[in-house]
């Protein structure tokens, strides 16, 4: 028992064979830390500041009755203030942070700097955050300080290791959104998943298309009931090797690897594809990545390959008893057995319960990190978007002449190439994409955006591209819905067109500013029987 505790949790008994991969993998989440709060500096203001579309200060002010508990159930530092200069201040933080973490200087307090900063914002975004790739990236961001080597400039951090469980997990997070994913697709009862038809319009469909994803939707079909079927293989059997042994690992990782690649061209999943990649580097040992390490660099990788005999063959005569050893060896381990083995039956739990529902096992544990998102269930894609709906906001003086508000990354003009800007996150753009597949009753920030641009809200336009209305703010304001599909071959030779639009209707109620500073409302949407959310 004491051997198994040792070899999962102190760090002394860590593995030395992943010094690289750990290397690499700290760099890249910061670089995935950084492209989430550069996305931030140019957004918060408008999402969640005192003037923005969802306030954060409303929202706690909402919590604010749970007493104590709220610090839990909504962990932010927004409750010292949530005012633009709070939440830039925690954005700017956070970036410089990332870049700390980036040019590895003191890993670890980098690490829990951008946590705290990430875990701030999405505790306080409301309809803004929460998706699964903020709870992905705060799950990999804990589990990564257990993993980070101790000291200011550590290097590659060799004789620094890191409890086994650490990388574990990170490997179990990388398995579980794959397979999970697999699993819900045929849980759904989607039949595009059993008849291998889901990928036939999934490049047009998704929430912001790119351009080469519109050349591959012109691929014949059968190509999409490969990709469709290959999914479901990868996601479902592939990710599997992630338990075999050394050669598994390393063909798992290069055929993962290509397949997210394809992804990040074809669609833009914000730093999802990017997290899902830096953690399949941990599949990689030493023994590979040294081969890739400039030669002057590669006797020092050795060097814990002597420590690491002297490890394991140590008994208790050699055992420094001294209060400062024992503290370190005893305190440090335990508080990583304790709360590793939490994030672990907290994801297992759920995992467990995809196939045994009602598990009899404890769940309080489980709900109890659901706040901190550091335990997450995941599943993508479990049923495919049928059809492509596009929200466009339209400002008037008379009624009758509408002009629309440009977006900066959702498709509108029909000429405009859908471009490729992720791992960066617009996180407006990307929750109309969601609130066009449902009611604006369900989506209560699309009419607040409607009353923002009623006042020329400066915070809010610059979620735009442009204010049609410069000079003064539009009598009138409603939300009309747009279906959209990718153009054919033919029409994109002759016309130059990427997209073909048809208009639904009203999406929602349009509305003015009245004299006394409140907003009425001139007309309600129709409900439209040809729209099939």
């Amino acid at each position: 028992m004491q051997g198994g505790y040792r070899y999962l949790f102190d760090p002394e008994y860590g593995p030395a064979d992943h010094m690289i991969a750990r290397w690499l993998f700290l760099r890249a989440m910061g670089l995935i830390y950084f492209s989430a709060f550069y996305a931030l500096l140019f957004q918060i203001r408008g999402l969640i500041g005192p003037q923005g579309i969802l306030p954060a200060r409303e929202y706690l002010q909402a919590v604010r009755p749970l007493g104590t508990l709220r610090f839990w159930y909504a962990p932010t530092v927004f409750w010292f203030s949530s005012g633009n200069h709070m939440l830039m201040a925690v954005c700017w933080v956070g970036l410089i942070a990332s870049i700390g973490l980036l040019v590895n200087f003191w890993p670890r307090a980098m690490l829990v700097i951008s946590f705290v900063c990430f875990l701030s914002f999405v505790s306080g975004a409301q309809d803004f955050s929460g998706y699964q790739s903020d709870g992905m990236l705060l799950e990999a961001g804990f589990l990564s300080l257990f993993l980070a080597p101790s000291g200011i400039f550590p290097g590659l951090g060799i004789g620094k290791r890191f409890a086994r469980a650490a990388m574990l997990l990170l490997l179990w997070e990388w398995f579980r959104i794959y397979f999970e994913s697999g699993v819900v697709k045929l849980a759904s009862g989607d039949p595009t998943w059993r008849n291998l038809t889901a990928m036939y319009e999934y490049y047009q469909n998704g929430p912001l298309p790119t351009w080469i994803g519109w050349y591959l939707q012109h691929l014949p079909s059968w190509f999409h009931v490969a990709t469709a079927a290959a999914t479901l293989v990868m996601e479902l059997a592939l990710v599997w090797t992630a338990f075999l042994s050394r050669r598994w690992k390393i063909v798992s990782f290069f055929i993962v690897t290509v397949w997210q690649i394809v992804v990040i061209s074809t669609a833009n999943y914000t730093f999802l594809n990017y997290l899902v990649l830096s953690l399949a580097v941990l599949l990689l040992d030493d023994r590979f990545l040294r081969r890739f390490v400039p030669s002057r660099w590669r006797p020092t990788l050795d060097q814990p390959t002597a420590e690491a005999s002297e490890v394991e063959v140590e008994d208790a005569s050699s055992v420094d008893l001294t209060p400062t050893r024992l503290n370190r060896r005893s305190v440090v381990p335990a508080t990583s057995a304790l709360m590793l083995t939490w994030i672990f039956y907290a994801t297992v739990v759920p995992f467990v319960e995809m196939a045994w529902h009602d598990v009899p096992v404890p769940l309080r544990p489980v709900a109890a990190l659901e706040p901190f998102r550091i335990a997450n269930q995941y599943g993508l894609f479990a049923v495919m978007t049928p059809h492509r709906y596009e929200i466009e906001f339209q400002g008037s003086n008379d009624g009758e002449n509408w002009v629309a508000y440009p977006f900066r990354y959702k498709p509108q003009e029909l000429k405009d190439r859908p471009r490729i800007y992720a791992p960066y996150q617009p996180r407006f753009d990307w929750n109309l994409w969601f609130a066009s597949l449902g009611s604006w009753q369900q989506n209560l920030f699309v009419p607040r955006t409607e009353e923002l641009l009623l006042e020329n809200d400066r915070d809010v336009l610059e979620l735009f591209a442009g204010n049609p209305f410069p000079d003064a703010p539009p009598r009138l304001m409603r939300a009309v819905l747009w279906q959209y599909w990718f153009s054919s071959m033919e029409e994109k030779r002759n016309k130059g067109v990427w997209w073909r639009r048809q208009l639904i209707g009203d999406y929602a109620p349009t509305l003015m500013k009245l004299p006394n500073g409140k907003f009425g409302v001139v007309d309600e949407p129709a409900p439209n029987p040809f729209r099939h959310p």
